[in-house]
């Protein structure tokens, strides 16, 4: 088994969130993306979209999802439980995290990438490239602040996003934060929900993975 990581990098630090609140190890390669290893002939060969998270397991499949690399893991380490238990958890957390994926993720990544002198025509991740769309980008930022105010309100209902436990969820909706404040974006002072639960999930171990 093999993980193809980039420290730097916002998408494969959702999965070792992950892997560190399972506990599990795996052996681990760095793709320079600062500069262009993902798009060279060698990792192209590993993974043709020229992203990462990649991971490699020993019947030689790769997944390259973030989400079905996570959903690997809690199959195979089903404890702790990071996509719920019951059908209404699995429910609810499926939900929150295709909504911070959707909202905040992406969001954010849209607003960095098409605003980032660096990234001219580099606007979607992946080998194939694209201009920016500047107002696309000022969208998405519009898109963050509706993000930390649903956040907010939410979680002043709930202890974690998808309910009592920390989930996958979580993870994603702390990570997009974290991106967001590469443009310093962040949330409000007075958004005390989301600074409680900022701070709790900030707290982790795992959120230094």
């Amino acid at each position: 088994m093999l993980f193809h990581d980039c420290t730097t990098a916002p998408s494969p630090r959702r999965v070792r969130i992950f892997l560190a609140e399972k506990g599990v190890r795996v052996p681990t390669v760095q793709v320079d993306l600062r500069n262009g290893e993902h798009l060279g002939e060698a990792f192209l060969a590993v993974n043709p979209e020229g992203t990462v998270p990649v991971l490699e397991l020993d019947g030689g499949q790769r997944l390259y999802d973030i989400v079905g690399i996570c959903r690997y893991f809690e199959e195979t380490v089903p404890q702790p439980a990071l996509f719920g238990t019951s059908a209404l958890e699995k429910a609810m957390v499926d939900s929150w995290l295709r909504w911070s994926d959707r909202e905040g993720f992406y969001a954010v990544m849209d607003a960095f990438r098409n605003s980032t002198r660096g990234l001219k025509d580099r606007a979607l991740p992946g080998s194939q490239s694209y201009p920016q769309i500047p107002e696309l980008a000022q969208r998405s930022k519009l898109r963050i602040a509706d993000f930390f105010g649903r956040l907010d309100d939410r979680l002043g209902s709930s202890e974690f996003l998808a309910g009592p436990s920390f989930s996958i969820a979580d993870i994603t909706a702390m990570v997009s934060i974290d991106f967001a404040a590469w443009m310093k974006i962040v949330p409000s002072a007075e958004q005390a929900h989301l600074q409680r639960w900022l701070a709790a999930v900030r707290s982790r171990p795992s959120s230094q993975a």
